[in-house]
């Protein structure tokens, strides 16, 4: 489970007209709070979504800078939540994480990797691991797996 340790470091100043938005997919309440409040105290603003389905509604990619989804969610999980993000727009910055339910997270995870996300994340993870994964998600660009290995 994320750690529930909250350290006393202060979060670089972020001024809110450059605030980075993430869109938190998270189908466990008590996780969703724990992790939107270590972002937030990160410096980002979160928006939340329970499923697959609540996360298409909210998302605008003009607006979104990066989705943070769990895999196994009801209504609509989180790999085909990525397959409809990566088709609303062609490099969305998503993070994928995973508990992996009774087969374990590997096996989702690489999925999610094969669809081209950012970055991964097994559960269970330290807060310092999530803001970690997301600091390096916004200084690095997203490869589309089409684009490997072709030339312009």
């Amino acid at each position: 489970m994320v750690s529930r340790h909250y350290e006393t470091t202060v979060a670089e100043p972020v001024s809110m007209s450059s605030m980075l938005i993430i869109l938190l997919v998270e189908d466990d309440e008590e996780l969703s709070g724990l992790l939107e409040h270590k972002l937030a105290r990160a410096g980002y603003k979160i928006l939340r979504a329970r499923d697959g389905m609540e996360a298409l509604r909210i998302y605008d990619p003009q607006k979104v800078d990066l989705v943070l989804t769990d895999l196994i969610m009801p209504d609509l999980e989180g790999i085909e939540l990525i397959i409809r993000l990566k088709r609303l727009h062609p490099n969305p910055k998503i993070i994928a994480m995973s508990g992996g339910g009774r087969n374990g997270a590997e096996g989702y995870l690489a999925i999610a990797r094969r669809l081209g996300v950012t970055d991964t994340l097994a559960k269970p993870f330290t807060c310092e691991e999530l803001v970690c994964i997301v600091r390096k998600a916004f200084a690095t660009q997203t490869i589309n797996p089409n684009d490997v290995g072709q030339k312009d």
